[in-house]
């Protein structure tokens, strides 16, 4: 099968290294290390976000930031690598997404980490089962739809961010200039870098841009580095550490999250094998799908958040002219490694949470952006405007007036109240109900 592909590989796309080839170790290393510093950021974000957000001790959070790094490497190796039907056996970086992050404070401020990971694990089965029939499961999605939940990711977690910038929620300094000069400074900084850097400078701005307000923080005196100390240096991944918790009321807010999920996954897989040369084909597809499935399911084991492919990663390829597997595989390699080691962890989660707030501004207003960018490509008339218009305006209520849903019963209150979901759902069924204009 996989001499096969190789055949179909064209020589027009211009590659140094195609998917098959593999370059000399050195090679693997250092080019492997570029795609990390990419989507490192991302990786760490979402355990941080919502470590602050669930208020968890320095030891657990720790945990998360080590088994979201853990995770990623094995879930990145066998995607690129394929076991048997698993794995899309392309160039392609996995890690923790932004779109799990409302669902998972959601479910975890009424079930604790235990309902998280169980919510990973259940949501995980739904897409190994989804990845045998994505040609159907897409119909349900057009771009109107997607668009809506895209858009929704973004602007519901945006005040987070305007938290984080000015301080965190609930502290003395809350909106201290201090607090806003330093925020803003790395928002600048990701800014600057991403529009005029070249090469790794761009792709890796958002970590450049928390290193660097890291540093500033350092300088300022407002790093605790006592939680670094306490950390282990090297421990071995546990099972089941923070306890599982199954039901449906822990589910049900993380599905809309992971059929976008899915159907980035199908999105980043068609743009690899455009750019890799690689023949595009529904069983390419579905297996990439299917470890995005898998990977999750090892991710609620070890405690991390579910995985899903990085589509900033995608962007490396054609700029760097490498679409090689074997470089991902490496990367995967190196992110296992660096999971083992809690210190790196520990240093990582004692940044202070204006660092955060400065990327978290950039980051998730380009969610938002990307959402609408989506929808300017879909007609608005007058059925669409509806969709859009009411669609977000019940996700965007519920998320600044949770309250609303005080005299539900407590499993619809676990659906709706997440913005996304309620968006979603709405989006769905108005889809469904409203009929196109001739």
């Amino acid at each position: 099968m996989e001499a096969k592909r190789q055949e179909e590989q064209t020589s027009e796309t211009g590659l140094i290294y195609g998917v098959y080839d593999k370059p000399k170790l050195l090679s693997q290393i250092l080019l492997g290390f570029q795609h990390i510093f990419a989507a490192f950021g991302g990786i760490i974000v979402v355990p941080i976000i919502i470590s602050s957000s669930l208020k968890l001790d320095s030891h657990t959070s720790t945990a998360l930031i080590s088994a979201a790094i853990l995770v990623a490497g094995i879930a990145t190796f066998i995607q690129s690598r394929g076991i048997g039907p698993v794995g899309a056996r392309v160039a392609c970086i996995m890690g923790t997404d932004i779109t799990f992050v409302a669902p998972a404070v959601a479910v975890g401020k009424k079930f604790g980490l235990s309902g998280i990971f169980g919510a990973t694990i259940l949501g995980a089965l739904i897409v190994i089962i989804l990845s045998f029939s994505i040609k159907y499961i897409m119909k349900l999605f057009p771009p109107i739809v997607t668009g809506i939940v895209v858009c929704l990711i973004g602007l519901t977690l945006l005040p987070i961010s305007i938290d984080w910038a000015a301080g965190g929620s609930g502290v003395q300094n809350y909106g201290s200039l201090k607090n806003i000069g330093i925020a803003l400074t790395v928002t600048l900084i990701t800014l600057l870098l991403n529009h005029y850097g070249k090469g790794l400078l761009s792709s890796a701005s958002i970590l450049i841009g928390m290193a660097a307000g890291y540093i500033i923080c350092i300088a300022l005196g407002m790093v605790d580095f006592s939680s670094i100390s306490k950390a282990s240096i090297v421990t071995l991944p546990k099972i089941f550490e923070h306890g599982i918790t199954f039901n449906s009321s822990v589910l049900l807010p993380f599905i809309p999250a992971y059929l976008v999920s899915v159907i980035s996954t199908v999105g980043n897989l068609r743009a690899i094998n455009e750019i890799s040369g690689i023949k595009d084909d529904d069983i390419i597809i579905s297996h990439g799908v299917l470890s995005d499935g898998l990977g999750s399911v090892i991710a609620g084991i070890f405690g991390a958040m579910p995985n899903t492919s990085f589509s900033q990663n995608v962007g490396l390829i054609p700029l760097t002219k490498v679409a090689s597997k074997f470089v991902t595989m490496t990367a995967g390699i190196i992110l296992i490694i660096l999971g083992l080691f809690p210190k790196f962890a520990a240093i990582i989660n004692a940044m202070p949470q204006v660092v955060l707030g400065g990327v978290g501004i950039v980051m998730f207003g380009t969610v938002a952006a990307a959402g609408i960018q989506t929808l300017s490509k879909v007609k608005l008339n007058n059925r669409n405007l509806l969709i859009i218009a009411t669609s977000i305006g019940l996700g965007l209520g519920v998320t600044f007036r949770p309250e609303i849903l005080s005299n539900l019963p407590e499993s619809l209150k676990m659906i709706f109240s997440s913005g996304i979901s309620t968006g979603t759902i709405a989006a769905l069924i108005l889809n469904l109900i409203l009929r196109e204009e001739k």
